[in-house]
């Protein structure tokens, strides 16, 4: 079995919009990549390959033995690129965090190498549908096409799926007949791209973000803000013509719709007594009709790989629970997805959270010393029972992080 190689990209939405090879992240963004682009290294076997833009530190590497993990091979981007030797090795699948022309053109070099089945996938290729089916758009479709096959008062109701807007005056008109609204880019990651309105009237500064998004992407979706009370995502993979079902993930994002974490192992049990109605229901009612939709839809014929689902539970105005199905479809690797491989190397039964850690003004390192001196690693085996564990490597460099936090735990630095 020839090794895969790995990158993480999580910007790839971006790219998707803008649509040329050269598209390249803000500085920011870039930091973000580089801190933590050993991430892939979770869904990895031993012999691949993960590119990188920073080494990892020797003790990072041997603190992956305590969870049972031999680290794969690291490799800087430039270098892999560059080496006639690495480029000449047989390989498997390319698999970036998500594809898009900018990905493409990047890994162009590895391609020559890979196996036959990969050169045969429906990814090896850029092509536009991937961008249709990426889209918020396109998951508004599929979110009024479950509705019409699952007739469930647990349901959001048909005129409030996400409406596609192409100038401000119908965003202004959607703000009078709903309210409160969330605006949304058709094409945006880890809960960027988002801009809330909850003001009676929408201050200039809202105004010029908004026009900002319809100058970047040509459109917006708008729906109606929801009172959250857990995102949710469903979880599936395309393989060989077919989507499979892997399972749900829950996570947690700020009033912005910003990415925070996600669960490990379910919800949390302070949550589990009164949302495991609707978990079930979902599971039952809605699993398979949208697996079904989305094999109609494409997404079996013109993509290979992971990809999730965004759902939301929330609390309508007469304060009912209420599922809504897809709020948008993440064709790629997502936190999710890395959430649910986790959960393997945990002690069965046991809850916890994984988590993104950027604070203005302070370091991963920081944060990491702390968290772990007031939540000491506590292992069974190879499985977490409880403590703190970084997933990446705590360097002194590195303001951008990722952790897991098992147990009853609590981090307050």
């Amino acid at each position: 079995m020839f090794p895969d190689v790995y990158l993480f990209n999580p910007t790839c939405e971006y790219a998707v919009a803008n649509g040329t090879i050269s598209w390249q992240p803000n500085r920011l963004l870039q930091k973000m990549e580089a801190d933590l682009s050993v991430l892939p290294l979770y869904f990895s076997k031993p012999g691949d390959y993960i590119l990188v833009k920073k080494p990892s530190s020797r003790q990072f590497i041997n603190s992956l033995k305590l969870i049972g993990i031999l680290s794969p091979n690291f490799i800087p981007v430039k270098q892999a690129l560059a080496d006639n030797l690495f480029l000449s090795k047989p390989k498997g699948k390319l698999l970036p965090w998500g594809w898009s022309p900018a990905t493409h053109h990047l890994l162009n070099p590895l391609k020559k190498q890979c196996s036959e089945e990969f050169k045969k996938s429906p990814i090896f290729h850029w092509t536009d549908e991937y961008k249709n089916l990426s889209g918020k758009k396109t998951a508004s479709e599929i979110a009024r096409q479950i509705l019409k096959n699952v007739n469930s008062e647990i349901l959001l109701p048909p005129e409030k799926v996400a409406q596609v807007c192409t100038n401000f005056s119908e965003v202004e008109q959607l703000h009078k007949k709903w309210g409160q609204l969330m605006v949304k880019a058709p094409w945006s990651t880890s809960g960027r791209g988002l801009q809330p309105v909850t003001w009676p009237v929408i201050h200039p500064s809202i105004k010029n973000r908004i026009n900002g998004l319809f100058n970047e992407q040509g459109f917006v979706m708008v729906e109606p803000y929801f009172e959250k009370i857990a995102d949710m995502a469903f979880q599936f993979k395309s393989e060989n013509s077919r989507i499979t079902f892997l399972g749900f993930s829950f996570f947690e994002a700020n009033q912005k719709g910003q990415y925070q974490k996600n669960y490990l192992n379910g919800l949390p049990r302070k949550m589990e007594k009164y949302l495991s109605g609707i978990v079930a229901f979902a599971n039952k009612n809605v699993v398979p009709v949208l697996t079904d939709i989305l094999e109609v839809k494409g997404y079996a014929r013109h993509y290979e790989g992971f990809f999730g689902v965004d759902a939301l539970i929330y609390c309508d105005k007469g304060k009912q629970l209420r599922l809504h199905p897809c709020l948008e479809i993440n064709l790629r690797y997502n936190m999710g997805l890395l959430a649910l491989c986790l959960e393997k190397i945990l002690c069965p039964g046991v809850k916890g959270i994984f988590g993104i850690f950027h604070e203005t003004g302070s370091s991963f390192k920081d944060f990491s010393e702390k968290a772990g001196k007031t939540n000491s690693l506590v292992l069974k085996g190879h499985k977490i029972k409880s403590g703190y564990f970084p997933l990446t490597d705590p360097g002194n460099d590195r303001t951008f992080g990722t952790y897991m936090l098992v147990g009853e735990g609590k981090i307050s630095v």
